[in-house]
Formats: structure tokens, C-alpha cells, sequence
């Protein structure tokens, strides 16, 4: 079984057992969150497809940790002018992992 799952405005694939990154959600590791914002599940070929949500559907996960990503580098440059800005940014991240899917009846 599958799904695409709305986790904070992006859309992943999902499967039970799979460990993703996603952007920062608030909670302690260990702790369990549910996503209700199912766009579309499959099962062996049965689809389903929500308008805009499927109906009862539902995924839970574990949070395993809260981590950050690896750093970007910003570099900013007017040339002839003297101009230079660098600055860094890291994002920071939860990495989850999907304990099932709860289809919709």
C-alpha cells in the first residue's frame, strides 16, 4: 500500500516503513504524528484519488529525530562595485518514519 501525503505544503510518496525527511515539525523523538491530508492512496492497483483530500484517510508516523540539513552557501556580488554579502544558511529537519496507512472505508 501507498499514498501521497500534504506534510507542511509538500507532497511525498509514502509507504509503511519508509523514513523521510521533512521540514521542521514540532515534538520530541519517539513522539507519534498523523497526517490527515491524504491526496491519494493505492492498494494492488485500487486507487483512489481525493477531491481534494480522500475522506477518512490517514497516515501515522514516528518522529526519529529533529536534525539540520547541510549548509547552503548565499554569495551575493555587484562586480566593479565592492559589493560582496555571504551569508549561510542550514534548514532545519524532522526525519519520520511511516508506520501505516489507514485507508478510507
Amino acid at each position: 500500500m501507498y499514498a501521497i501525503v500534504d506534510i507542511a505544503g509538500f507532497q511525498f510518496n509514502v509507504e509503511p516503513g519508509k523514513k523521510i525527511f521533512v521540514h521542521h515539525l514540532e515534538g520530541a523523538e519517539g513522539d507519534k504524528v498523523r497526517f490527515d491530508k491524504v491526496l491519494l492512496t493505492g492498494n494492488d492497483g485500487d486507487v483512489k484519488v481525493g477531491t481534494p483530500v480522500v475522506e477518512g484517510a490517514a497516515v501515522n508516523a514516528t518522529i526519529l529525530q529533529n536534525v539540520k540539513g547541510d549548509k547552503v552557501i548565499v554569495f551575493k556580488k555587484k562586480r566593479r562595485k565592492g559589493y560582496k554579502k555571504k551569508n549561510g544558511h542550514r534548514q532545519s529537519l524532522t526525519q519520520i518514519q511511516i508506520d501505516e496507512i489507514l485507508a478510507a472505508n
